[in-house]
């Protein structure tokens, strides 16, 4: 009956399967949620992200829910050290949103289904089939009080980080980083009208602190500390998510602490491994998070997993159409994926480690105080400024180059020689 199955109908599996069936596949979706439901997510979608949704025809749905635009971020490096600006527009889109996961994956959901995708809610993936080749043909998923058998030529995990399909498959994980932090946040009503547009980071010690706005006139605010905290972080959520806000962001506490109103419980992880998995198989692929995930710091996931909704999307095709066979094909979608994330995979596992390198820190100290390349910086983590030219060693020297004399002298260990 169907030519694909995809397990997961939020951020990556509803947009393949859209793209899918918008080429003409007979597209399945599982999900064990019904739509409507919330996730734990940070919500940020970047620039790179939107410039997709709007290609696909869906961003002007998303922006009329009146989610408010991003157009300014600061990301505050101690006490002393902020760097203010916003990434270059990226095909035009000058902005990022965050809209609650209510809303976003209701439409997501919404726009797979208008596509021509089946799409069952309540209903939970229980185990792949195989033939006797070893091959995936389908899945064994409980709907409704049943159990039902489904076979496609094509099963797809967009099931998350703890995908059962990367599990019963055996998908390898690489390049595969511990969990650096636990992250606790809620929504709150009644911050300074100056938040409707900001995303505020603050990067201090062993805290991060991030301000979102999203949905309902509300910001999102988190807490990060160490992953090893985790024990110590859960004992008492409440208590030690304000107090890391008080000792790192305390002009923030007073604003929360000024009329501010928490307008949800708090919600969070700690489960936040960082990792590459190879994506695909006899019969079987990964996308979004279920392949490649990391740290929620820079705000990636949403917008990533768009990106390789479109790159799995475009390889299936390419073998279903006979342009490519399946090996070469399904490779290049991992060559693809990687390409596009590693960089940014590495400085999100070295920001969120609380321990910047010396030459990460002057080039912080140079963001700081020229805007352009504050821009670009912003840029680099958005999207719009490919990653490879931010770290190009041509462009760093530049950077460096335009540091204080003393502190360029500091750094590559010149200072005091004459």
């Amino acid at each position: 009956m169907y030519d694909v199955i995809v397990v997961g109908a939020r951020c990556a599996g509803s947009p393949l399967a859209m793209l899918l069936a918008r080429k003409g596949y007979r597209v399945l979706v599982l999900d064990r949620a019904a739509f409507p439901k919330d996730t734990v997510s940070t919500h940020y979608v970047q620039p790179s992200g939107l410039a997709r949704l709007r290609r696909w025809g869906l961003l002007d749905r998303l922006t009329a829910t009146g989610c408010p635009p991003i157009s300014q971020a600061v990301w505050r490096f101690g006490d002393d050290l902020s760097v203010r600006g916003f990434a270059p527009p990226f095909d035009g889109v000058a902005t990022a949103l965050a809209p609650r996961r209510t809303v976003l994956d209701a439409l997501l959901v919404d726009a797979a289904r208008e596509a021509g995708a089946e799409v069952r809610e309540r209903c939970t993936v229980r185990s792949l089939l195989w033939d006797d080749a070893g091959r995936v043909t389908g899945v064994r998923y409980h709907c409704r009080g049943r159990e039902h058998t489904v076979r496609a030529p094509l099963v797809v995990g967009a099931d998350g980080r703890n995908s059962l399909v990367a599990r019963e498959t055996g998908a390898r994980k690489y390049h595969e980083r511990p969990p650096l932090t636990v992250v606790y946040y809620a929504y709150w009503r009644g911050l300074p009208e100056q938040r409707r547009h900001l995303n505020e980071v603050f990067l201090m010690g062993d805290k991060q602190i991030g301000v979102i706005p999203t949905h309902d006139d509300a910001c999102l605010v988190q807490v990060a500390r160490p992953h090893s905290f985790y024990p110590t972080y859960r004992t008492d959520i409440e208590g030690h998510y304000h107090k890391a806000i008080a000792e790192a962001a305390p002009a923030l506490a007073r604003e929360m602490a000024d009329g501010a109103e928490r307008v949800d419980r708090f919600r969070g992880t700690a489960d936040l491994g960082n990792f590459y998995r190879t994506p695909y198989g006899p019969g079987w692929a990964l996308v979004g998070d279920a392949g490649y995930h990391k740290d929620p710091l820079t705000g990636q996931g949403i917008s990533d997993a768009w990106r390789d909704a479109e790159l799995l999307a475009d390889a299936v095709d390419r073998v279903e159409s006979g342009a490519e066979e399946w090996e070469p094909a399904l490779a290049g979608y991992e060559r693809a994926r990687n390409a596009a994330s590693e960089l940014i995979y590495e400085f999100t596992c070295e920001a969120a480690g609380f321990d910047l390198d010396p030459m990460t820190r002057q080039l912080v100290r140079v963001v700081a105080t020229h805007r352009e390349d504050a821009d670009r910086f912003f840029g680099m983590i958005a999207g719009s400024v490919p990653a490879e030219d931010f770290f190009a060693p041509d462009n760093l020297l530049a950077m460096l180059g335009r540091l204080p004399a003393d502190a360029l002298a500091e750094l590559t260990g010149t200072k005091g020689i004459r």
